[in-house]
C-alpha cells in the first residue's frame, strides 16, 4: 500500500503491533497488572482487540487498536511520565525523539479531562545539525479520577494519530482497567462522562480535536445468557460533540455547514452517536465491545446515515464504578472525496455527581 504525503508517495512495509503493559511510568502513577493469568477465556471472541492474552475479572486488563495493513495500530511502547509531563510513544516515522511535549495551542480536552501531547515540529540532522521537518502528531491521555490502594489510576486510555498521510496512516490507541472486576448478575446502572479525540481523514491531509458526552447503561438482568456468555443489554451515546482545528478553534458550525451543503439538511449539531443493543456484548472478564451509529433527517424527509463504527470499552470496579474505552466512528457525509474518522477515548462514571 502507498501513502501520499502532500508530494510525496512512500511505501513502507509495516511491522507487526507489540505487546506488553502500556502506560509504563518513572514515578510509578499508571502502572497496573497486566491481566496474564491461568483463568479467563482469552482472546478468542470475535471483535475483542489484542492485548491481554488470558483475562480474567480478577486482574488488570489491556487491549490495543487492532493492526492492519494501513498503519492502524502501529504506536508502540507508549508510557507516560509524571515528573515530566511527558509521553512517550514508539514506531512513528517522523515524530522527532519520540518524546511527546504538553500541547501549547490545545493542553487539554473535555473540561480539563484528558490531556493532550504533540512531537517535536522539528529534529535536527544526526550530522549537520540541519532541522528536518517532521509530521503533525498528536496524543490524547485519559485518566480516571479513581485511585487504586496504591495510588496508582484504576482505568486510563491513550489515542496517538497523525494527519499527515493520505489515507488516514500511522497512529493508534490503547486503553485498560489496572485492577478487576465484579459484574453483578441483576439489576441496571448508568455511567456518565467525557470524550475527548482526534478526527483524520482518508482522502485529505489534516488532524482536528472531538469533545462530547458519554452516556452508557447496562441491564445486568436482560438479556439473557447466549452461548454460554453474559447477555447484558448494553446501550449508549455519544452527544454534545464539538470539533476543534489544530489549532484549539471552535469549527463545529463549519462541520454542519459541510453535512448541510453535501445532504440537503438542516442540521444545527452534529449528530448523536447511538450504541446498537444487541446481546453478547460483554463478556465475563469486562470486555464491552459492539457497534454505534449515528443519523439525521435531512430536508426531505430521509434518513441518512451519518457514521458508523465501533466502541471498545473495558468495565472496572466492584460495584461496577467506572468504563474505559475508545469509538471509532467514519463517515463519508462531509466531503465528496475524503472519509473522516474520529477516534474518542473516554472514562464514564457510576457516580451522581457526574452529570454531562
Amino acid at each position: 500500500m502507498k501513502f501520499k504525503l502532500a508530494s510525496v508517495a512512500l511505501c513502507l512495509t509495516l511491522a507487526a503491533c507489540s505487546g506488553g503493559n502500556p502506560f509504563e511510568d518513572d514515578d510509578d502513577s499508571g502502572t497496573g497488572d497486566d491481566g496474564t493469568t491461568d483463568g479467563g477465556t482469552g482472546i478468542t471472541r470475535d471483535g475483542v482487540p489484542p492485548g491481554t492474552e488470558s483475562p480474567s475479572a480478577g486482574t488488570g486488563l489491556f487491549r490495543s487498536e487492532i493492526p492492519t495493513d494501513g498503519g492502524n495500530g502501529f504506536a508502540r511502547g507508549i508510557s507516560y511520565d509524571g515528573d515530566s509531563d511527558t509521553f512517550t510513544v514508539d514506531n512513528l516515522a517522523f515524530d522527532g525523539a519520540n518524546t511527546y511535549q504538553r500541547g501549547r495551542a490545545v493542553g487539554s480536552l473535555g473540561g480539563g479531562e484528558f490531556a493532550v501531547y504533540e512531537a517535536d515540529a522539528q529534529y535536527p540532522d544526526s550530522i549537520t545539525g540541519a532541522a528536518v521537518n517532521q509530521f503533525t502528531h498528536r496524543a490524547i491521555y485519559g485518566v480516571s479520577r479513581n485511585r487504586d490502594s496504591d495510588g496508582d489510576p484504576t482505568t486510563q486510555f491513550a489515542i496517538v494519530r497523525t494527519g499527515a498521510y493520505i489515507p488516514y496512516g500511522f497512529g493508534g490507541f490503547i486503553y485498560q482497567r489496572g485492577g478487576s472486576v465484579d459484574l453483578p448478575t441483576t439489576g441496571q446502572a448508568i455511567f456518565r462522562g467525557q470524550a475527548g479525540g482526534l478526527r483524520d481523514f482518508d482522502g485529505a491531509g489534516a488532524l482536528q480535536y472531538s469533545t462530547g458526552d458519554v452516556a452508557i447503561a447496562i441491564d445486568f438482568d436482560d438479556f439473557n445468557e447466549s452461548t454460554g456468555g453474559r447477555g447484558d443489554g448494553v446501550q449508549g451515546q455519544l452527544t454534545n460533540r464539538q470539533v476543534f482545528d489544530i489549532n484549539g478553534n471552535d469549527i463545529t458550525a463549519n462541520v454542519t455547514t459541510r453535512i448541510n451543503d453535501l445532504n440537503s439538511s438542516s442540521i444545527q449539531s452534529i449528530p448523536a452517536a447511538i450504541f446498537t443493543v444487541a446481546p453478547g456484548v460483554l463478556d465475563n472478564n469486562g470486555d464491552l465491545v459492539g457497534e454505534l451509529t449515528s443519523r439525521f433527517v435531512n430536508d426531505n424527509g430521509d434518513v441518512v446515515e451519518y457514521e458508523s463504527g465501533n466502541y471498545y470499552a473495558i468495565v472496572s470496579g466492584d460495584d461496577p464504578d467506572e468504563i474505559v474505552g475508545v469509538m471509532v466512528l467514519e463517515n463519508t457525509s462531509e466531503f465528496r472525496d475524503a472519509t473522516v474518522r474520529d477516534t474518542s477515548g473516554f472514562i464514564v462514571y457510576r457516580d451522581p455527581n457526574v452529570q454531562p
